[in-house]
């Protein structure tokens, strides 16, 4: 049997937890910085389904593909991390420092990642400033003012609207790196974390890493948004949130029901 028991899954996870505190830098920043430009991937194929099909949820269909490239290449993604190492810190094998450390740098290797894909990218949507719209473009530049000036327009309740969409973000999306492990086979690893991946970005959750790239992205496009737009009602409520979703949702919640009963 491929399946593997919930109380093994989470013993995997605080092993995965572990051998990730242990990274160098240098693997650090390189597997962080490939997760970044990465998820930028799946983001504009989402985007490109979408525009081509006129029906969203096409697109939330096809972006998990950039999830499982960077699961299956064991790769650094700071989301999945906030998850992962909480179990570790939980079973007392990992001290708050090394865990605070580790996040601090997996999220400025992704913000490179994404930030260097962003450049990329736009250079090429516009033909080196030849093109100033596409549908792609348009989409893009909608999103990013639609993830700061939206929430903006809201005042304190965008920041709680936005910090809550990214706690239910994260907790699927770290359900997603659970899941993986749920399987031997990586048919099952796939399709296992397929499903929750789909789930947050089908509902326009708020993550992190993908915001990492599309504000960016929209900015540089031409898009009504200030850097100080992307961090305030952004990228800083989100990664808080993040954190939550991942670290007591996930985390904490799958720890102290299958950890503890094995103690």
């Amino acid at each position: 049997m491929s399946y593997i028991k919930p109380e093994v899954v989470v013993d995997n996870m605080i092993a995965a937890g572990e051998y990730k505190a242990g990274l160098g830098i240098k693997d650090i920043m390189i597997r962080g910085g490939l997760s970044g430009a990465l998820l930028g991937f799946a983001t504009t194929l989402a985007l490109v389904a979408t525009t081509q099909t006129h029906t969203p949820i096409v697109g939330a269909l096809v972006f998990p593909v950039g999830f499982v490239m960077i699961i299956l290449l064991g790769l650094e993604l700071v989301t999945g991390s906030f998850a992962l190492l909480t179990t570790t810190f939980l079973d007392k094998r990992l001290g708050f420092k090394k865990l605070a450390m580790n996040w601090g740098l997996v999220f400025v290797a992704n913000l490179i990642g994404s930030l260097f894909y962003a450049w990329m990218y736009t250079m090429v949507a516009t033909k080196f400033g030849h093109v100033d719209s596409t549908p792609v473009i348009e989409l893009i530049k909608k999103i990013a003012e639609g993830k700061t000036l939206g929430y903006q327009h809201l005042g304190i309740d965008g920041l709680y609207t936005v910090f809550f969409k990214a706690i239910f973000c994260n907790w699927m999306v770290t359900l997603g790196a659970v899941m993986a492990l749920t399987s031997t086979s990586t048919s099952g690893k796939i399709l296992a974390m397929w499903l929750p991946i789909l789930t947050f970005f089908g509902q326009g959750f708020e993550h992190a890493v993908v915001n990492m790239f599309v504000i960016p992205a929209g900015i540089m496009l031409g898009a009504n948004v200030t850097v100080a737009d992307w961090w305030l009602w952004n990228q800083i409520p989100v990664t808080l949130g993040n954190i939550v979703g991942g670290a007591v949702f996930t985390g904490m919640a799958l720890y102290f029901t299958h950890r503890s009963s094995k103690k």
